[in-house]
């Protein structure tokens, strides 16, 4: 498994990570949690040392399952969670909100919920354009200091929003959506991550599941299944033109003997300023192919071949 450091932090994590937005069982379809705990536990056996995890993800389920997923093992995983979308606030307070009182009433619960009395890594999940960036930050630093969590990040950060919070305090890194279908990170959040040695995760790394090539058709959700409400993927045009650039993974796949999801992780993983791309997974079988994908590199040519077959596919 490659391994980088996370920004300007002590964290040296696995290039592909483990996401778990699809263990809260109500967004990319029913889940059995189990197989969701095993899965997690291959993903550790394989190399991967990066859980990412969010209270909203199942309203506290998937943290849940973390949390049981890494009872015995805590000391070895670099553990990420988020704050600030809210489904049980004493307030009655619902969606995105950074109020400080707010964010020390969910530290406590995702805390509880993981079993554990620290997180390495903590999150704001979504700006709250209803509370200044300043409030937020002096609140987690607060718990930061507090020893309740290692290091701060954000997610869905725009670059005038990073440059406001890193005026307030440290941040080691950022999670947006990144994917060969999704590039738009790459005109500025990425290039001022790498300037600022901010981390990156990436979030929608196998385009909610077609880059690993699948899907013959676009699919028939499944009871649950909100995923196609999320990512414009499975819809045209980006549904026909994501199947002809199947073609070129497919083929550059084969050249290595290694499933179609690999060179799709790989490519993001590989990018310039990248430290970890998350992927999901519901099963062991998932979770070990997944992590596999970090134990080899695409080649230079390999990389400028997808890049052109994008450029021709969704560019010209």
């Amino acid at each position: 498994m490659r391994m980088n450091r996370l920004g300007n932090s002590d964290l040296v994590v696995s290039a592909v990570g483990a996401g778990t937005w699809a263990m809260g069982g109500d967004f990319f379809g029913a889940i059995d949690d189990k197989k969701c705990i095993d899965s997690l536990c291959a993903s550790l056996d394989h190399g991967v040392n990066l859980i990412d995890t969010a209270p909203i993800y199942g309203k506290g389920h998937s943290e849940t399952l973390v949390g049981q997923a890494i009872k015995g093992r805590r000391d070895k995983v670099v553990l990420c969670t988020k704050v600030g979308l809210l489904f049980d606030d004493p307030k009655g307070r619902q969606g995105k909100c950074l109020q400080p009182d707010s964010i020390e009433y969910e530290i406590e619960q995702s805390l509880r919920r993981l079993g554990t009395d620290y997180i390495d890594l903590y999150q704001i999940h979504w700006p709250d354009v209803n509370t200044p960036i300043e409030e937020t930050m002096e609140a987690l630093l607060r718990i930061q200091k507090a020893g309740k969590v290692r290091y701060l990040g954000v997610s869905n950060f725009d670059v005038p929003l990073l440059e406001r919070t890193l005026r307030c305090g440290a941040i080691v890194s950022t999670q947006p959506q990144y994917s060969l279908l999704d590039r738009e990170i790459e005109a500025d959040v990425l290039p001022f991550c790498r300037e600022h040695n901010i981390g990156v995760l990436s979030y929608g790394s196998l385009g909610a599941g077609i880059l690993t090539g699948k899907f013959k058709e676009p699919p028939k959700p499944e009871a649950g299944d909100k995923r196609a409400n999320f990512y414009p993927f499975f819809s045209e045009p980006f549904w026909s033109k994501t199947q002809e650039l199947l073609k070129t993974l497919r083929a550059i796949a084969e050249e290595h003997g290694k499933p179609v999801t690999h060179v799709s992780i790989n490519w993001v993983s590989q990018q310039k300023g990248m430290t970890c791309a998350l992927t999901g997974s519901k099963n062991v079988d998932q979770a070990i192919m997944n992590a596999a994908a970090g134990d080899w590199d695409l080649s230079a040519e390999e990389l400028a071949r997808i890049d052109a077959a994008y450029d021709r596919i969704f560019r010209e």
